[in-house]
């Protein structure tokens, strides 16, 4: 399935997406950080990640059923680990989501599966761009790269309502179980076989390190 084509050319550019990655993560920062609007900036996280969604969609080449289909697989992927997660901490321990991610169906929020998307497709695609040969070292590398983005989203998720942890504590355990199922879904994206993308899912994944770890470097 193409995309329409009315669709105006200049909104696919990589630099004009890559662009408006940048400035929303920058305005973000500024959001959260001054007291006067961090209530309307954890209000629309929502909204935020649909955007980054639209994002990634425009850029990626052949949007077609198969690109869909990934999509599918990975949202419910992430949702029902998550849904596993809350109701019994089998996996990433005891912990339960607060407000800022939105509606939730079964104490889940609906957006925690578009995030897993965005984090796996954005992952995915800069272990190709970054020219491993060997799909296991991508998957792992990759996986890596996803628990240290982790490591770095936690205390921010815990201070704005992301979720919380039982005894407010971040049990090893988490990260354990965020290595095994990244590398899972990172199976499924090598797997789906996407031609070389352009840097535009990088660069939202790169954004989003350094935007948790200036909330992290700089406490609000």
């Amino acid at each position: 399935m193409e995309r329409p084509p009315g669709m105006i050319p200049f909104l696919r550019k990589p630099r004009l997406l890559i662009f408006v990655i940048v400035l929303f993560h920058i305005v973000g920062y500024v959001g959260f950080a001054l007291p006067a609007t961090r209530d309307l900036f954890e209000a629309i996280v929502p909204f935020h990640l649909l955007l980054m969604l639209g994002i990634i969609v425009v850029s990626h080449h052949e949007v077609d059923n198969r690109f869909w289909s990934f999509y599918l697989i990975i949202y419910f992927a992430g949702y029902i680990a998550e849904w596993i997660g809350v109701h019994t901490g089998a996996l990433f321990g005891y912990y339960a989501y607060g407000s800022t991610l939105g509606i939730k169906v079964l104490n889940i929020p609906l957006m925690i599966g578009v995030n897993w998307f965005l984090l796996v497709y954005s992952t995915g695609v800069l272990m190709h761009r970054a020219g491993l040969k060997n799909r296991w070292l991508r998957i792992v590398y990759g996986a890596l790269l996803m628990v240290a983005l982790d490591i770095l989203i936690e205390p921010v998720a815990i201070q704005f309502d992301y979720w919380h942890w039982r005894f407010d504590a971040i049990p090893v355990y988490n990260y354990v179980c965020w290595f095994f199922v990244s590398m899972f879904m990172l199976l499924v994206f090598e797997n789906f076989g996407f031609k070389k993308q352009c840097w535009v899912g990088p660069t939202l994944l790169i954004t989003q390190m350094v935007f948790f770890a200036a909330l992290n470097i700089y406490p609000l």
